[in-house]
């Protein structure tokens, strides 16, 4: 059935009429969908795409078939001809178009929705051309407009300096005045959209907003070492905490307390960066560090996280067996979660049944029950684990074992049929079995539980653009751990220089360092006995299993990272 226009279509454009005349949508839908994209200052074409009713392709045909305009296919277009002269980026981004060339006074203009004339007769005036509209696919026309933005490299300080010379009116904004659009639209939203982008394009984990007395800065953590990268005004100190925390979903009027919470932004129609949010009351105004969340880290498999071949052949063997308990240990931000994350991700399939319970979950994974831990409510890491035995599992996974009550159920839970995966904050993978021990675990059963443990440390790459060879003394080689046989000059390795690419680090990317110790009945027999965690290392360097730092060694050799590095993140 054709849905009816009603009085009110003139407040909604072209392309939305057409999709209501079609019926896809209904006036409601339109008209909402049409304000939307007023409050979130974009194209109608882009808030459409976000509702999934159409992919991009399917729209672009809809557009052609409905204005009479042929389809141009924007991937066979050389940008190197563009009309770039004619290009307006922030322009451009909002009404979604694109310069392509001129011929005479005519300039042809790409745009996902051919009857968006408010925006053509605005680049008429502007370039004082006649403006031809050619129909692309709206999600190609992104990707041109994301890639013009990045190679314009406007950067945070820029874009502080621009607020700097503002006069901003933002003392005292309240949650109310939050909601309203005109603070949607305004600087300090728009600064913070532009402090994630670049915290996402340099691949930050973190991002810290700091105020102090004097100034107020905001650093990034890239590569496992934090970065200065800019000093806002002090003005902005607490715009910039009220809009985290009213997207945050925290409470606005509460200054006093530490919160947490989390928010999302949306990259494009299909990728999402998920933020971990949390506050910490200091002494001049509240410090917000954003954890940021990206879950595509963990599609793509064990294979890139940093295992060797036959550690990662022994992790796969311990993930396929149909009961026991896996643990990874490491501090905090070693990259544990993505480990465990990526094991689930092997093992989400239709007919498994999987449980988690995080504080709080960072990444979401479709398929898997996620559980957040929520003790002031009295659902906890241990009352989680008890309510998913009674829900059938085949697989559960414990954000963290901090207590003898959660270990308990949780190697109960793995004796009884079940795969049970955890985390421990312990140095190394022997220390994690005696620090279960000193929790009060008896020994036999850990030792019947407990098939594997993997440690695990993060340890910057080296920049491939700008590495260099360099050589070490033979007595260094061996004070770090390589035995004589090893210095055979059968490898050379390699030390950080810095260029443009690596930001002058040196380093670019992280890799993962591991100790993969599955439990053999050798180990069981120290376990059983109460062994030291001396005692149990040393049984496993007769296996063959290499601690964090011989790991790391082999790092070097391969010319991956330098061995200062390794020296830095590990101990021998």
């Amino acid at each position: 059935m054709v849905a009816q226009l009603s009085s009110t279509t003139p407040m909604i454009s072209g392309l939305a009429r057409a999709l209501v005349k079609e019926g896809t949508l209904t006036q409601k839908e339109a008209e909402n969908l049409a304000a939307q994209a007023r409050n979130n200052n974009i194209a109608f074409t882009e808030q459409f795409l976000m509702s999934r009713k159409m992919t991009a392709a399917e729209l672009g045909l809809f557009a052609a078939k409905s204005f009479g305009t042929p389809l141009f296919d924007l991937n066979a277009f050389d940008l190197n001809r563009a009309a770039t002269e004619h290009l307006d980026l922030k322009f451009a981004a909002q009404h979604r178009l694109f310069p392509l060339h001129t011929r005479g006074k005519i300039l042809y203009v790409a745009v996902s929705d051919p009857a968006n004339f408010k925006a053509l007769d605005e680049m008429r005036f502007k370039t004082n051309l006649q403006i031809v509209p050619v129909l692309v696919e709206d999600d190609k026309l992104g990707r041109i407009l994301n890639q013009k933005i990045e190679e314009s490299g406007i950067s945070v300080e820029e874009a502080a300096a621009e607020m700097a010379e503002m006069d901003l009116a933002l003392e005292g904004l309240s949650a109310v005045a939050e909601e309203n659009s005109e603070v949607e639209n305004s600087p300090v939203v728009r600064y913070l959209q532009k402090i994630l982008l670049d915290a996402i394009q340099m691949g930050a984990s973190d991002i810290h907003i700091e105020p102090y007395e004097k100034f107020f800065r905001i650093r990034f953590r890239v590569d496992g070492e934090l970065q200065e990268i800019v000093q806002p005004p002090m003005d902005l100190r607490e715009p910039i905490a009220s809009r985290i925390k009213v997207i945050s979903k925290l409470d606005i009027s509460e200054k006093r307390v530490p919160q947490d919470g989390r928010m999302k932004l949306l990259l494009s129609n299909q990728k999402t960066i998920d933020f971990r949010v949390s506050t910490l009351p200091t002494l001049y105004g509240e410090k917000v560090v954003l954890r940021i969340l990206d879950s595509s880290n963990v599609k793509l498999g064990v294979e890139v996280l940093g295992y060797e071949p036959d550690q990662q052949e022994q992790l796969l063997n311990a993930i396929g067996r149909p009961y026991g308990m896996i643990l990874v240990t490491g501090p905090t931000g070693s990259g544990k979660t993505v480990s465990l994350y990526s094991c689930l991700n092997i093992l989400n399939q239709p007919g498994v049944n999987i449980s988690t319970a995080e504080d709080p979950a960072e990444i979401q994974l479709p398929g898997v029950n996620q559980v957040n831990v929520n003790e002031k409510a009295g659902l906890t890491f241990a009352s989680a684990l008890r309510s998913f035995l009674r829900q059938d599992p085949d697989i559960v996974m414990v954000g963290e074992i901090r207590d003898f009550e959660t270990a308990d159920i949780a190697i109960k839970a793995a004796q009884t049929g079940h795969l049970v995966m955890s985390t421990l904050h312990t140095n190394d993978a022997p220390t994690t079995l005696t620090r279960l021990a000193n929790m009060g675990v008896p020994a036999f059963s850990i030792a019947s539980s407990v098939i594997l443990i993997t440690a695990q440390r993060l340890a910057r790459k080296l920049c491939t653009k700008c590495k260099k060879p360099v050589d070490l003394p033979h007595s260094v080689l061996l004070s770090a751990g390589f035995r004589e046989s090893e210095i055979d000059g059968s490898w050379q390795p390699y030390g950080p220089v810095g260029c443009p690419v690596c930001k002058k680090t040196g380093y670019k990317g992280r890799i993962g360092i591991y100790e993969v110790m599955p439990i053999s009945d050798e180990i069981r027999e120290v376990i059983m006995r109460e062994g030291t965690s001396l005692e149990l290392a040393a049984q496993a360097q007769r296996e063959g299993i290499r601690n964090l730092r011989q790991s790391g060694l082999v790092k070097v050799k391969n010319g991956v990272t330098s061995l200062e590095e390794i020296e830095a993140i590990t101990n021998e």
